[in-house]
């Protein structure tokens, strides 16, 4: 029962405070998530799956999965992307999903350094399954829920409204930096009066650094790559910072994620990275006062890279970390 009105409270709290979009650890395994600049950003088409689970201890809180696939095209000088994602909270009670279409262009500025910028423009869905929620005034102290609640339903429990994102990117063979601005007209998604869907602030960036010196970097070479994040949404701030190491196939990476005032979790990152195939697993070990109750977040990642078509335009890949 306590875990039951845990996510009842949790579930309270999304829908009547400012809604916050779901958040991925391994933010480069999912590109287009993280700033649409980054369609066609590996020129070949590509395709992206993730799933993450959070607070697996508590049963059926926050489970997010998310899909994506984009490519470099020539005619348009640019690239484009689709990506769609569902967010599930307490086994379907609240669940959120955006579906999207991406284009992004790119200006060298020299022969060493790249700009590119991303457009987004989404169909966002809320939908509220009241039939699944509990409230205060249901419980007898010795029988438990067998009152009906006094508490008012929606009229319509499902919102829908158009939602749009942009971002730029500047990049070198060497380092990288971005930053992206989703929903930008802060669309209304309450089920009773107005709630907006605050600004989503995003910069991002990192370098790579070579373990061993050739005259063009190839897959195969070892490196380490720091990189940072910082995300802003109304009131919440993150703030992600740490280091992967590649050997090739392999990836590892350590990460701190926190606010400006508490810590928030350690995340560790183990995975396998071919010209063809990258797939990730990372688990954050939560160190807030959460950590008891949460069991931590897993996630998983899975990304192909398929081969281009042929006399496909030869332009400046954004070499960065896969996950």
């Amino acid at each position: 029962m306590v875990k039951r009105l845990l996510i009842v409270l949790l579930l309270f709290i999304e829908m009547t405070a400012f809604a916050q979009d779901p958040h991925f650890s391994q933010f480069y395994a999912n590109p287009l998530y993280l700033n649409p600049a980054f369609a066609g950003s590996s020129v070949c088409p590509r395709l992206v799956m993730n799933y993450r689970n959070q607070w697996p201890a508590i049963t059926g809180t926050y489970v997010t999965y998310n899909a994506s696939v984009d490519t470099y095209v020539d005619k348009l000088s640019g690239g484009i992307g689709l990506l769609a994602y569902t967010d599930d909270a307490g086994e379907g009670t609240l669940k959120t999903t955006e579906i999207s279409g991406i284009y992004s262009f790119s200006t060298p500025i020299n022969r060493y350094f790249s700009i590119k910028a991303g457009f987004k423009a989404s169909y966002y869905q809320v939908n509220l399954d009241w039939s699944k929620l509990t409230f205060g005034d249901q419980i007898h102290p010795r029988f438990g829920f067998i009152y009906d609640t006094g508490e008012r339903p929606p009229t319509e429990p499902t919102q829908r409204t158009a939602d749009f994102s942009a971002g730029v990117l500047g990049y070198s063979d060497r380092f990288f930096a971005g930053i992206a601005v989703d929903h930008l007209t802060e669309p209304n998604v309450s089920f009773y009066s107005t709630s907006k869907l605050p600004r989503r602030y995003t910069v991002h960036m990192g370098g790579i650094i070579d373990l061993e010196h050739h005259r063009r970097r190839r897959i195969e070479d070892p490196s380490i790559s720091p990189n940072i994040l910082f995300m802003k949404q109304q009131n919440f701030e993150q703030l992600n910072y740490g280091l992967y190491f590649n050997k090739y196939p392999f990836v590892g990476g350590l990460w701190f994620r926190q606010g400006f005032s508490n810590p928030d979790a350690f995340i560790a990152l183990i995975g396998i990275q071919t010209s063809v195939v990258k797939i990730g697993y990372s688990y954050d070990l939560t160190v807030s006062k959460l950590s008891d109750a949460s069991g931590g977040s897993h996630e998983v990642s899975f990304t192909v890279q398929f081969g281009c078509p042929p006399k496909v335009r030869r332009i400046r890949k954004i070499v960065c970390p896969a996950f």
